[in-house]
């Protein structure tokens, strides 16, 4: 049980933590051509993260947590701030390169979570489908 919350809590601040960096990377440019750094770790670590929740947790609800907290957070990025902060922007090739990383990082999410959520649960066998009247091999 102890084991299982410290894993959830230590992949939950490490999608917190990836969130933070691939926000700030946005703006990357290599010799003044923008690079999408960014796009790739979020798709990338959305996908790693959730598996990674199951594994260590052993719970299929806990894989969740790292793409909510992704979420919430690259959401967080696209609001301005009382001081005019705005670290999403929505012009220019910027603005492309964050469109693509949000769409990226949601859609790699829920597919990651989808997989997780769908997988048959151990010792529990998918129902059996077809007519039945297939020949016994």
């Amino acid at each position: 049980m102890i084991r299982g919350l410290g894993a959830a809590l230590l992949v939950t601040v490490l999608a917190a933590w990836l969130a933070v960096v691939e926000v700030l990377w946005l703006p990357l440019r290599v010799l003044g051509v923008p690079v999408p750094v960014s796009v790739v770790a979020a798709v990338v670590g959305n996908l790693l993260l959730v598996g990674l929740a199951v594994r260590l947790t052993g719970s299929r609800p806990a894989a969740v947590l790292p793409a909510v907290v992704w979420l919430v957070i690259a959401v967080a990025a696209s609001l301005r701030r009382p001081e005019g902060d705005l670290l999403l922007v929505g012009g220019g090739v910027l603005g492309v390169f964050s469109m693509a990383f949000l769409l990226g990082g949601v859609v790699a999410a829920a597919f990651a979570v989808g997989k997780v959520l769908a997988a048959p649960r151990d010792g529990v066998r998918p129902a059996r489908t077809g007519s039945g009247t297939g020949g016994a091999r």
